[in-house]
């Protein structure tokens, strides 16, 4: 939230990259055998840690096509700091959650960017339940490289293993080539527009065959991810090449309803490839870094509209849930949540002024997200509001409706959607306002990211350490936890939470004290149900 804040956590970042603390005491590191060879790790409050082990080869030798394994190694590699994160712009390096740097002051951008971190009590194939965690940040930016992610504190609150990756982000993960090339290359480039999702599945293989030497169990894995973490996990669901490699799900504020049409994404690759003043017939050049380099790439990101998974009719045959929930996972266990104010942060982040609406104002700002309001009007979206809510500002008002129908309106139609299928499912939002700033965020957008980890201080500077936000960070984490053991999220100490139906819709609300309730908020969702749904960026 200020210069103050940013230094001081990239001085703790820096310091845990370098010189992990772990290292100093303990005499004897903990190595771990892959199947590419032994990895090196070190030691962090009795949880033995990996950091930047390669699941993948450099993907600079495999542009626009699917992932392969690393080349095996002889000896024992050091696995002590993370790995490069995926190309992208400087500006897109700043994590929002926590108003916090992801990493060091000066991250490396790098296609050898398949790098993954384990946390783990012990290698002593103890069958634990396993966490993988998938970063948001849309399909274009971000890490798992910040101190928020960190997993010392879930492994040891849950016995359990922790992992978190980097992959291939915008037009390096998802650039659709495939209707572009000439048929001398086509082959090369059929997968181009989800081969960031085909990383994610080759990590899921790679815990899949390892993470038993490392105390877990490969057949009671969670995959969890918020915003862009929590879409790329709706789209795993209906991938055929990951059926099989994953047995939980939980979606922190990302859904992923379509994925983008040939048509769409063939214009946004038509676009990047003018930027960079090449033609279909001198397409292959493009995998040659020799020829174009990754820096010109990531210069070239402005051309396209919107880079993201791809209805491609072969690793994705189907869009994620539409015109319903994918069929091949309906039967993985699957939590849904979304924050109450997401919008706060997603929007009013980078505008200040909208935090000061006055009502004469609030009708031109609602009409900026024309395109999720379909053709309800605005004034009388504001008069339902008004009448609903009488305590509610115009700002108050202005992030109600637009975190209703941009943000929550895809979570609300993929849990109904599932709970028609009969798809075991349980719906919560995240209600707990932060209290920073007069409590002007409310409950936002990456709110729950700390909590989930159990890792507050961290991220203070949203969520404050008072102990009534540690007494709900901890509710949440074990109930985390427990769904990953069990496949339930029913557990001693928490409120019945029932699964999901159409019929009460009942959903957990996590605030102090957590509490489920029925349709909350039902008004709202039947008003937004009255205009399409439209995925962002798509």
């Amino acid at each position: 939230m200020n210069r103050r804040r940013l230094l001081q956590t990239s001085a703790l970042l820096t310091a845990g990259t370098i010189l992990p603390k772990g290292l100093l005491a303990w005499t004897a590191p903990p190595v771990a055998s892959t199947n590419s060879g032994k990895v090196r790790g070190f030691v962090d409050q009795d949880i033995l840690v990996f950091k930047g082990i390669p699941y993948g080869a450099d993907t600079a030798s495999t542009r626009f096509a699917p992932p392969v394994r690393p080349q095996p190694w002889t000896g024992i590699r050091d696995c002590l700091s993370f790995g490069p994160q995926a190309p992208q712009p400087i500006h897109a390096r700043q994590d929002r959650s926590t108003f916090a740097p992801l990493d060091a002051a000066s991250p490396v951008n790098s296609e050898d960017c398949l790098h993954l971190n384990v946390w783990t009590p012990a290698l002593d194939h103890g069958k634990r339940p396993v966490l993988v965690y998938i970063h948001g940040g849309a399909y274009s930016s971000s890490s798992s490289n910040g101190p928020v992610y960190d997993g010392v504190r879930l492994a040891r609150r849950g016995d359990a293993v922790i992992v978190t990756l980097n992959h291939r982000l915008n037009l390096f993960g998802y650039l659709y080539l495939a209707e572009l090339a000439p048929p001398s290359l086509s082959d090369l480039f059929r997968d181009s527009g989800n081969t960031g999702q085909l990383d994610l599945v080759l990590a899921l293989e790679w815990v899949r065959d390892n993470i038993a030497n490392f105390g877990g169990d490969p057949s009671r894995v969670l995959i969890f991810g918020q915003s862009g973490g929590g879409a790329k996990c709706a789209t795993l669901m209906s991938m055929p090449a990951a059926a099989g490699l994953f047995h939980r799900v939980m979606t922190m504020s990302g859904q992923q309803l379509t994925a983008t049409t040939p048509e769409h994404a063939t214009a946004t690759a038509a676009a990047v490839l003018k930027a960079l003043e090449l033609t279909p017939s001198t397409l292959d050049s493009l995998r040659d870094p020799g020829k174009v380099s990754m820096e010109r790439l990531v210069g070239a990101l402005h051309a396209g509209h919107y880079y993201g998974p791809v209805h491609d009719g072969r690793t994705l045959p189907h869009d994620p849930f539409s015109p319903e929930a994918p069929s091949i996972s309906a039967n993985v266990p699957m939590i849904l949540g979304n924050t109450h104010d997401e919008t706060r942060l997603l929007i009013g982040a980078s505008n200040p002024a909208l935090f000061s609406l006055d009502w004469a104002q609030l009708p031109a700002q609602l009409e900026h997200y024309r395109q999720f309001l379909g053709d309800l009007s605005t004034g009388s979206i504001i008069s339902d509001y008004r009448s609903w809510y009488p305590a509610y500002s115009a700002s108050d008002v202005f992030f109600a409706v637009t975190t209703a129908f941009r943000s929550w309106h895809g979570m609300v139609i993929e849990s109904e959607r599932r709970a028609r299928q009969n798809g075991p499912t349980w719906v919560y939002n995240f209600t707990w306002k932060s209290p920073v700033d007069g409590g002007k965020w409310g409950a936002p957008h990456t709110i729950d990211i700390p909590f989930a980890f159990d890792n507050l201080e961290f991220a203070a500077s949203m969520t404050g350490t008072s102990p009534d936000a540690q007494r709900l960070a901890s509710q949440y984490a074990d109930t985390l936890l427990h769904f990953a053991r069990h496949g339930d999220p029913n557990r001693p100490g928490l409120p019945p939470w029932p699964r999901y139906d159409l019929t009460k819709r009942p959903t957990m609300l996590w605030d102090s004290p957590a509490r489920v309730e029925d349709d909350p908020r039902g008004e709202e969702r039947k008003l937004i149900a009255k205009a399409p749904y439209i995925q962002p960026g798509t």
